[in-house]
């Protein structure tokens, strides 16, 4: 009996283990990204804030998202908040140029928190920052799709992911985010 229950046990661990290994050689602080409009942003600078990274694209059925990550950067950038938003077009729905997502964004949506290069996100050609978040956090933190969040603590250590679905805004975000600031 005591046998079949440590294989039980050995089997379900097997299924439900995690295939990231969360060592955090590095942190998200000990990154650095182009920026939209050329500089480096260096992460290190974000350093004890919370960081929601998401990757963002003009064309886009989550679009309007834009509005609701400007929302929380008003509401809680006083209090230590990062939204950076990272325009991608690994999903095939960004445009061609920097310049002209940052007009959209501006000219749309009002945007002013802080926008990186185009980036891919996804697969052996992605940012560092993004196979880092998937080395430490495992496949949920691999953007399925535009709009993905990943946030990030002030330890510099994923938090959390949010599916593209998941609006910026929802209480499950703002709860975990109010709860990061405290």
């Amino acid at each position: 009996m005591k046998k079949k229950l440590i294989l039980g046990i050995s089997i379900f661990m097997i299924f439900f283990k995690s295939d990231a290994i969360s060592n955090y050689e590095k942190l998200f602080y000990d990154f650095k990204i182009e920026s939209i409009t050329g500089e480096v942003i260096n992460l290190k600078d974000y350093k004890n804030k919370v960081i929601l990274l998401v990757n963002t694209a003009s064309y886009c059925g989550f679009t309007k998202q834009y509005d609701d990550l400007q929302k929380l950067w008003d509401n809680y950038k006083s209090k230590g908040l990062i939204v950076l938003g990272v325009p991608s077009n690994s999903f095939n729905q960004e445009k061609d140029k920097n310049e002209d997502i940052k007009e959209f964004c501006e000219v749309n949506f009002d945007i002013n928190f802080p926008l990186t290069t185009i980036t891919e996100v996804k697969g052996k050609n992605a940012h560092v920052i993004f196979k880092w978040a998937k080395d430490n956090h495992g496949n949920s933190a691999v953007p399925k799709w535009n709009f993905h969040k990943i946030l990030i603590n002030k330890s510099g250590k994923v938090e959390d992911t949010f599916a593209s679905f998941t609006n910026p805004t929802s209480n499950k975000i703002v709860k975990k985010i109010e709860k990061l600031l405290d």
